[in-house]
């Protein structure tokens, strides 16, 4: 069983100080290009929608412009769709299923709903394949006023004009076997708390919102990914990552006291999706088509339900 101690920066039972989170970010090696594999997608969508950054990353010596792509005909009077993902670097398919929605999908909702998605809120963290930006801070636990990190507040100033038109928000994310072996034993080391192992599940499940349960929503999106990859079952407690499940492959979190990514607009129907990439009975195209139709499914809900 690890503990934090077992961590290879910091000492057990002491939160890292700067020399600490100095000693981690030095261990950070780029491992893939954003501009050669996210913003070069982003530009080649430029024929379709209007495309623009709604921010830069200055962590010097390096710089990144994180991009928005938005409905050309952009209307007022039409529900907007929020689509995030990348907020979590290493979340491969939250950035390629975003991507894999605007290209193949988004059109099917011209003239009905107003799409903003902002595919790859994290950069830097994307090229690390991680899950912190350089200060060693989760930008996932960051939506919130004065936040921290930088990659949060810049996504906070995009849709703030849009936080009471939003009518689905939907977070694409994975769950990953290096969130057992890294970035909670990291958590640990870094807060200076006992690492408690876990349990990692295995398949796809989403994340709701415990202060607005929307339990068929969020089961509509269950059965629309069950056609492409398998649902995570609860675990032996009836839970999944220590959270009891409220139907298959749904559990609740409180979104907005988390500081989630999922609870900074005030759509009434929100979700956070968890792939798991590392199963052996899913492949990465899989996991990508399972965020694309989530969001798909995440879309046809809502309208479905929402007075015209």
């Amino acid at each position: 069983m690890l503990s934090s101690g077992t961590y290879p920066i910091g000492t057990p039972g002491q939160a890292w100080g700067d020399a600490e989170r100095a000693t981690w970010l030095a261990r950070q090696v780029r491992r893939r290009s954003y501009v050669d594999e996210v913003a070069s997608a982003i530009d080649r969508l430029r024929d379709r929608f209007d495309v623009a950054p709604y921010g830069q990353l200055d962590y010097p010596p390096e710089q990144f412009d994180v991009f928005a792509v938005r409905s050309r005909d952009w209307d007022h009077a039409l529900p907007t769709v929020l689509v995030t993902g990348g907020v979590h670097g290493y979340e491969t398919s939250g950035v390629h299923g975003a991507l894999r929605f605007l290209d193949r999908h988004a059109q099917d909702y011209a003239g009905r709903v107003n799409l903003l998605v902002a595919p790859c809120v994290s950069p830097w963290a994307y090229e690390r394949i991680h899950r912190w930006n350089p200060l060693a801070l989760d930008p996932n636990r960051s939506f919130r006023e004065d936040s921290p990190a930088a990659e949060s507040a810049a996504l906070l100033r995009l849709v703030a004009p849009l936080r009471d038109a939003v009518l689905v928000h939907v977070d694409l994310h994975e769950t990953t076997d290096s969130d057992e072996s890294e970035f909670r034993p990291a958590l640990a080391a870094r807060d200076g708390v006992p690492f408690e192992p876990g349990e990692i599940p295995d398949g796809f499940y989403v994340v709701g919102d415990s202060e607005n349960p929307q339990t068929e929503f969020q089961q509509a999106l269950i059965a629309a990914v069950a056609k492409v990859t398998h649902i995570a079952p609860a675990d032996a407690k009836g839970e999944i990552i220590g959270s009891t499940v409220v139907a298959p492959g749904v559990i609740n979190y409180p979104l907005k006291r988390l500081g989630l990514c999922a609870g900074i607009t005030n759509a009434p129907y929100t979700t956070t999706t968890e792939v798991y990439p590392d199963s052996p009975r899913a492949t990465p195209e899989q996991c990508n088509a399972a965020q694309a139709a989530a969001v798909c499914a995440a879309i046809d809900f809502a309208l479905a339900r929402t007075p015209r």
